[in-house]
């Protein structure tokens, strides 16, 4: 289990599966991630999730106060096969508050210290800019823009200053 102030982040069990649902099935959450997920594709993916291979690590955000569900943060090889990339979603109601870059923050400090990667990777179409914004914030900078899933994405990078 990873904590950070007010967030506890514990890895991911079967037990999570109607917390974690909730955000597949909220369009908010999905306005950038291809739209809801139904749920037949749903139980696939969190399936996969639960059996995740040693190179990816998920993790049930929730608060440490009272427990309650505020999303899922992921470490898990990207789409270029070679990276480690950071991915995340919370819920509406926890945005802007802070809890993500927190759980952000976290995770990329356990991948550098524990899992000693040299660099974190994160991808988010450059219309979601609360979430490149939020990418700056914690110290990440745009590498590049590309086009994939019908929309221009923005990669962004950290570097492990430890291993230089």
């Amino acid at each position: 289990m990873l904590e950070t102030n007010r967030c506890r982040l514990a890895k991911l069990q079967e037990a999570d599966c109607q917390d974690v649902k909730k955000l597949y099935i909220d369009t908010k959450v999905r306005e950038f991630l291809g739209g809801i997920v139904g749920e037949e594709s749903y139980q696939i993916k969190f399936s996969d999730m639960c059996k995740s291979r040693t190179d990816a690590l998920y993790w049930v955000i929730r608060e440490k106060e009272n427990g309650l569900f505020i999303g899922l943060i992921s470490l898990d090889l990207h789409h270029d096969g070679v990276s480690t990339e950071v991915s995340y979603q919370l819920l509406p109601e926890w945005w802007r508050k802070g809890y993500g870059i927190e759980a952000i923050e976290r995770v990329i400090a356990y991948a550098f210290m524990e899992l000693r990667l040299s660099k974190v990777i994160a991808e988010t179409q450059t219309a979601n800019i609360s979430s490149c914004k939020l990418l700056e914030r914690i110290g990440m900078r745009l590498e590049q823009k590309i086009q994939r899933f019908g929309a221009e994405q923005a990669i962004y990078i950290i570097h492990n200053t430890l291993l230089i």
